[in-house]
């Protein structure tokens, strides 16, 4: 075997099986200078034959552009966040570039580090995820700085958080899964909602008070719980407010890892779902489809917006954004499973 097949192969090891110089192979290989045909083919053979891999580091300091893109997550155990980053690294090599990704834990210091190390040198831009539990106004002073930041799935594209984002329509998910319940007949509806009242969902709670009012039922504060957005805060709380509703028929749960709880804790607070007791989400994760019944969810257009987010970024890297602040997805849309039905009339008409 060819000593040099055992360890990585160099430009040099190319240029010289090709018969050709270094510069030759650099250029042929990032697709630019005036190369014949004949030696592009010769050495792209070469090249594949000898396992060479470009040095990236090498090569980001050479042309002083990262061949990475950055990603900024809360919290990577989330079930929405890998199939979020999935699809973010799919986008990205389209484009031909790579995905870098920090999970900062919900640590504010974790996400400044993560801006400031490697945001310009690692990664020409970031992707921040929710805005990455970070204040947008620190986001803003990295952009001062000159590295483009794009915010994805901000949740309010009436409200502009200041920096360019991919948003989606989280006050029409609150108001679609809600109007679902009250089509089927309920009237009593409970919500457990995945942050503080004026924390990340605060457009899905709001979309559901609308659709409430919009039917004509008067929303009420003892109905309604704020929990945090994890499996034992959507059981603990949905326990919580069981007890003290117990007249309630229906729940909306303002994002689908809680409502996986929500659903455990009704069995165990010996509720049959859906016959007793319907639950609606949102987001559509896929532990949403695998559950005991199927979580009825209100799907986000999570691929859109990987790709969208990775778009604007490349744009606003490129200096050809547009000026757009906003990109909207297309609206969020009912997937209909077993965790809703009609109200129970029976238990209607017992209560």
């Amino acid at each position: 075997m060819d000593k040099k097949r055992d360890a990585a192969a160099t430009i040099k090891d190319v240029a010289e099986h090709a018969g050709v110089s270094p510069m030759t192979v650099s250029n042929v290989l990032r697709g630019k200078g005036r190369v014949s045909e004949e030696t592009r083919r010769r050495v792209l053979e070469v090249a594949e034959r000898e396992g060479y891999r470009p040095n990236l580091a090498a090569r980001a300091l050479v042309e002083r552009k990262a061949p990475t893109l950055a990603l900024m997550l809360g919290c990577i155990t989330n079930p929405f966040y890998p199939e979020f980053t999935l699809a973010t690294n799919l986008a990205a090599l389209r484009h031909g570039r790579y995905l870098l990704v920090c999970n900062t834990d919900h640590e504010q210091d974790g996400g400044t580090r993560f801006l400031e190390e490697v945001g310009g040198s690692l990664a020409d831009g970031v992707l921040v995820a929710n805005h990455g539990d970070l204040a947008v106004e620190q986001l803003r002073e990295v952009e001062v700085r000159g590295i483009p930041v794009v915010i994805s799935i901000w949740e309010l594209p009436d409200e502009p958080p200041g920096i360019p984002c991919v948003a989606f329509d989280s006050k029409a998910a609150g108001r679609i899964a809600t109007a679902h319940l009250i089509e089927l007949g309920h009237r009593r509806i409970g919500a457990v909602i995945g942050s503080p009242k004026t924390g990340i969902h605060r457009g899905r709670y709001r979309g559901y008070r609308d659709a409430l009012r919009g039917a004509g039922i008067r929303p009420s504060a003892a109905d309604e719980r704020f929990a945090s957005d994890s499996y034992e805060s959507g059981y603990d709380t949905t326990i919580e407010l069981l007890k003290a509703r117990p007249d309630l028929t229906a729940l909306f749960v303002s994002n689908d890892l809680p409502a996986l709880g929500a659903l455990n804790a009704a069995a165990d607070f010996g509720l049959d779902v859906p016959r007793d007791l319907s639950i609606v989400s949102i987001t559509d994760i896929e532990p949403a489809q695998r559950s005991r019944p199927p979580l009825t969810t209100v799907a986000i257009p999570t691929e859109e917006i990987a790709s969208k987010s990775v778009e604007l970024l490349l744009a606003l890297m490129s200096g050809h954004s547009g000026g757009k602040s906003v990109v909207e997805t297309s609206t969020p849309f009912l997937v209909k499973r077993g965790s809703t039905a009609p109200v129970n009339k029976r238990a209607t008409s017992a209560a």
